[in-house]
């Protein structure tokens, strides 16, 4: 929005030129949804304090978590409240991919309020039933998918980008696109739903993944750097910098508040949306894999979950004390606060690893 502004400021004074550059945008975008969240955490709180939209606890689950029901919950409106503003303010209107992200964050923020409401609405913590929920993650996937298909402009849209190796890419086709990209998005999203267990558990990977896919963003939009660094040049993929700066912003406030002990929880509405979101971003950027290896601790908790319920269904017994893994940690006596920031470090580690595969080519 502000690009038509600046555009016409610069008519008087080419000073206001500044304001366009990619980078200076993406500064300002992080700083804006970092402020509008930091600004709204207290009043928001207070209001789901006062219409009692708290947080309903799994009664089977480690007894310590018994001490958060009643925390305000639904607190990814906030996050996506800041991430889609910033967004609108600071990026590129004209820019087809900023359009396909909010989709996104709106679609799955949609599945995921409705799916609280009726955990609160009816004080259970079952919301949404398993199959309605996939039933709605299915077409949001389908939509969205369809949407990046028809935008397709080069082969390179449909191909799959190995990491770590130079000029190797594996076609596709639309219809391996649209399988793979089903799949990535219901999937991620899924896992960082899962992942939402404990105290800024969710969240800092989320804003770690972010950072490195902005930088993936930037190189890949930018021909010099692609081309220097051997990565595909993908025109328009620069204005995902932006983007996922203004997520990072939008996730360091949430954070502020969603540290432990959480003084709010984001909810299915924020989860299912940052997952599908994360997602998206990755199959625009053609780093699937590196979504993947990046998002290690997500998968980890969704193979938990899945190795769980087989392993039960097979032998009537538990292979995990509880799962998603992390209450595995612990049910075995390690604290909360020490399972969050190894988990944290453990992100960090893939992410910088993920990073390496620009050099290593």
């Amino acid at each position: 929005m502000f690009l038509e502004l600046i555009n016409f400021l610069t008519q008087f004074d080419s000073g206001f030129e500044v304001l366009n550059y990619l980078t200076l945008r993406a500064v300002l975008a992080m700083l804006a949804a970092l402020l509008i969240s930091l600004a709204l955490g207290h009043y928001f709180i207070k209001k789901l304090h006062l219409y009692q939209i708290g947080q309903v606890i799994r009664t089977d689950g480690p007894e310590s978590h018994l001490a958060k029901s009643g925390t305000p919950t639904m607190g990814g409106v906030m996050i996506l409240f800041a991430f889609i503003v910033s967004s609108l303010v600071w990026a590129d209107w004209s820019n087809v991919y900023l359009w396909i992200v909010l989709a996104t964050a709106v679609i799955f923020g949609g599945i995921g309020f409705i799916d609280d409401y009726l955990k609160i609405k009816h004080k259970s913590s079952d919301g949404l039933s398993s199959r309605k929920k996939m039933l709605g993650q299915s077409m949001g996937a389908i939509i969205i998918g369809l949407w990046i298909v028809f935008g397709i402009d080069t082969p390179l849209q449909t191909e799959l980008l190995i990491p770590f190796v130079k000029e190797v890419t594996l076609p596709l086709g639309v219809a391996g696109f649209l399988v793979l990209s089903y799949f990535v998005i219901v999937g991620s999203s899924n896992a960082v739903n899962l992942t939402d267990g404990l105290d800024g558990l969710a969240i800092m990977p989320v804003i770690l993944i972010s950072g490195a896919l902005a930088l993936f963003a930037y190189i890949s939009g930018n021909y010099n750097f692609s081309n220097y660094l051997n990565m595909p040049f993908m025109p328009g993929t620069s204005e995902l910098f932006v983007i996922c700066a203004a997520l990072m912003g939008a996730g360091l406030g949430f954070l502020w508040f969603n540290t432990y002990p959480a003084e709010i929880f984001m909810g299915d509405v924020g989860s299912l949306a940052l997952g599908a979101i994360l997602a998206v971003i990755a199959i625009l950027l053609r780093q699937e894999i590196l979504l993947f290896i990046m998002g290690g601790v997500f998968v980890a908790e969704t193979v938990s979950v899945i190795i769980q319920v087989a392993y039960y269904k097979r032998t009537k017994k538990r292979f995990f004390l509880m799962a998603p893994i992390h209450h595995h940690f612990e049910k075995k006596g390690i604290s909360e606060p020490k399972i969050i920031v190894r988990f944290w470090m453990v992100t960090l580690i893939l992410v910088l690893v993920s990073l390496a595969s620009i050099k290593i080519r």
